[in-house]
């Protein structure tokens, strides 16, 4: 790997160099390295989470932050997608971030493991913005700040996320929006590797505070420090350039399990960009795979909810930490409550609806039944995104299905049409369906844009 023909692979393996070689290799990429494949799911990752975005402007979360950000002052220089009017970039940054991870729809990659795209673009959509930079620019840096942070992710796997509860989408994601921030602006070695420095030591985020409005600042913050640290180190601010292997820093502290030889693990398929997952559920991704082995178990079996006796659900023992809140009461808890999606999938509920996480289809007295039926097998030894169902039914029989929803698409052509549906789904009440298809148009051509003027005009109210 040419980033790190300079330092011996044993030095690497002992943690030597590290963050440097991972500097020097996002710094120097460049958008003929991409191959077209990963060009493609890149830009699938920018619709993704731009229809997110748009989507959850409403929510009361952004409100706030955006009365905050606003009552801050100054220069107004990037749009607040689905609002009116423009904020300072790092202001835009959280507000945007937030706003992408409210619904809890966007995208996932099992090597951070978090959701890796609304860590970096609003960070990069707003810097872009603020500095005049092309779609190949903001491409580039977008892969760059990608692979970068899939990386640091494989390096303190798995204790970082399930051993100790750090939110690998605000911890990670940091890094990532440093990387891409600081590839867009064209900083030298040195100044990338402290960049970096910058974004490791103001990374935080707290599982625990899942179902909370601190989960989607989670994705805000991430932006905004990735933001504030390519912006400061162009500066001349000083931090460490080895961030992540040095005593005391973030992979000592952040992980028990501190792997520096898995950073240059090499993806399936070439780039981790194309591994990446994405959501048809808006709900916690560890709930993906009940809800879709309970909606084959309805659809195989033409299931009566009414004649289930018990609900045994088989899924790997961190979702118990992850996502099963057992009695939810708002939307958002329901989100992340094992129990209650599969309920929802036994009963045909429709999981991709914005609408249907609500307090009132939490305490909706059926789901409530169905929810209270289901007993769990933890498991250790399989992946957290596999779960086995069985139903035990009142005449004595038994049905069974499986799925494992941490497998990327095969056809992303396919997958691409099915990304079109959903963003068509998410903008349309918002903007409008001619707003929402010429985005669609916009973002396919992100490469051969001359600036994002145009295309974040279409973003704001």
């Amino acid at each position: 790997m040419n980033a790190i023909n300079d330092i011996q692979a044993g030095e690497i393996q002992a943690g030597k160099g590290l963050t440097r070689a991972l500097a020097e290799q996002a710094r120097t990429l460049r958008f003929e390295d991409i191959s077209a494949e990963a060009r493609l799911w890149a830009r699938q990752c920018v619709l993704d989470a731009i229809g997110c975005t748009i989507a959850g402007a409403s929510d009361a979360l952004v409100d706030i932050l955006l009365a905050e950000m606003r009552e801050q002052g100054g220069a107004e220089r990037a749009t607040v997608i689905g609002h009116a009017g423009k904020l300072p970039a790092p202001s835009a940054a959280i507000v945007n971030g937030a706003a992408s991870h409210a619904l809890d729809f966007d995208d996932v990659n099992l090597a951070m493991p978090g959701h890796p795209s609304v860590a970096i673009l609003p960070a990069l959509l707003a810097l872009a913005e603020e500095r005049g930079a092309s779609g190949a620019a903001v491409l580039t840096a977008f892969v760059a700040g990608y692979e970068l942070q899939c990386r640091v992710g494989k390096v303190v796997a798995p204790g970082h996320y399930d051993g100790l509860g750090f939110h690998a989408t605000a911890t990670i994601g940091s890094f990532g929006a440093a990387a891409a921030c600081a590839h867009l602006m064209g900083l030298d070695a040195e100044t990338f590797a402290t960049a970096l420095g910058i974004a490791g030591t103001q990374a935080a985020g707290l599982k625990s505070m899942f179902g909370t409005m601190c989960k989607p600042l989670h994705a805000g913050k991430a932006s905004y420090h990735g933001y504030m640290a390519a912006k400061l180190a162009a500066r001349g601010f000083t931090s460490r350039t080895d961030v992540l292997e040095c005593g005391q820093g973030f992979a000592r502290t952040h992980s028990p399990d501190f792997n520096p030889d898995r950073a240059f693990d090499a993806p399936p398929n070439g780039w981790y960009v194309c591994n990446n997952l994405f959501k048809y559920h808006a709900s916690c991704y560890m709930t993906h795979a009940p809800i879709e082995a309970a909606r084959k178990l309805r659809e195989q079996h033409g299931i009566v909810p009414a004649e289930i006796e018990a609900i045994e659900v088989q899924v790997e023992e961190a979702c118990d930490r992850i996502c099963n809140i057992p009695q939810p009461r708002t939307g958002l808890e329901a989100k992340f409550s094992l129990r209650l999606t599969t309920a929802m999938g036994l009963a045909g509920v429709d999981t991709s609806r914005l609408a249907t996480y609500s307090e009132a289809v939490a305490a909706d007295p059926e789901l409530v039944g169905l929810r209270d039926k289901v007993s769990f097998d933890f498991r250790t030894g399989i992946p957290n995104t596999f779960s086995a169902i069985t139903l035990r039914m009142r005449n004595g029989s038994a049905v069974s299905a499986e799925h494992d929803s941490g497998k990327p698409a095969t056809d992303a052509v396919a997958q691409g049409k099915r990304l079109e549906q959903k963003f068509a789904a998410l903008v349309d009440p918002v903007l409008g369906a001619d707003k929402a298809a010429r985005l669609i148009v916009e973002i396919g051509r992100l490469e051969t844009l001359p600036d994002l003027r145009g295309l974040m005009a279409l973003c704001g109210a």
